[in-house]
C-alpha cells in the first residue's frame, strides 16, 4: 500500500473509458504523480486531457520506482488503439497486458490454468483486436520477455508461463482471417 501523497506516476495502456476515464480524479487524489505515456498517447490525447503536463515514455524505457523497474512497451493497435501500450515490472516478471487474454463471466482472481482459449473465444464472439501484421510479432515481443506473470485487465491474474501463453495468442493471430 502507497500513500497517495506518494504516487509518483500514473498510466494506462490506451485510452477508453475504462482505462483512462478517472485521470484527473486520480491526479487530483495523487497531487505528486506525474501522468506517463508512450509519445504517441502524449500527443493524440493525453496532454489534452490530463490536468497536468504529461511524460512521454520512450519505447522501452525503465522508470525504476524504487525496489521495482517498470519498462513502457509501444505495443501500437494491441490490444486496439494506436496508442496502445503495455508495462512490464521487471522486478517480479509481470506483465500488465490490458485487453490481452480478455475473458467473459465470471472467474477466480488468480490463475495457474489456460487463459489463452478463453481469449480466443472472447475475441471470436467480439472481435477488438485489428487485423494488422503487427500484432503477431508485438505478441511475440511480449513473449520473449518470459512473464512468470501476466495481470490481465479483464480476467484472472495467470502465474505460469507467460511466454508460452503468449506465444499461443501470436498463434491464433497469425491465423486469423483478416
Amino acid at each position: 500500500m502507497i500513500a497517495l501523497d506518494k504516487l509518483a506516476w500514473t498510466t494506462c495502456s490506451h485510452v477508453e473509458a475504462d482505462e483512462a476515464g478517472a485521470l484527473n480524479e486520480w491526479l487530483a487524489a495523487a497531487p505528486n504523480a506525474t501522468p506517463a505515456h508512450g509519445q504517441v498517447g502524449c500527443n493524440i490525447w493525453l496532454t489534452d486531457m490530463a490536468n497536468r503536463a504529461p511524460r512521454a515514455l520512450k519505447n522501452d524505457e525503465i522508470i525504476d520506482l524504487g525496489g521495482k523497474k517498470v519498462r513502457w512497451l509501444d505495443t501500437p493497435h494491441v490490444p486496439h488503439n494506436w496508442d496502445a501500450g503495455l508495462i512490464y515490472e521487471e522486478t517480479t516478471g509481470t506483465l500488465f497486458s490490458s485487453d490481452l487474454f480478455t475473458q467473459f463471466g465470471a472467474c477466480p482472481a488468480t490463475t495457474s490454468g489456460d487463459i489463452v482459449d478463453a481469449a480466443i473465444a472472447t475475441e471470436k464472439a467480439v472481435p477488438f483486436m485489428p487485423p494488422t501484421p503487427l500484432v503477431a510479432p508485438t505478441m511475440r515481443r511480449l513473449a520473449a520477455l518470459k512473464p512468470r506473470t501476466i495481470a490481465l485487465m479483464h480476467g484472472p491474474s495467470f502465474q505460469g508461463d507467460g511466454g508460452a501463453a503468449l506465444g499461443a495468442l501470436a498463434g491464433y493471430y497469425e491465423s486469423r482471417p483478416n
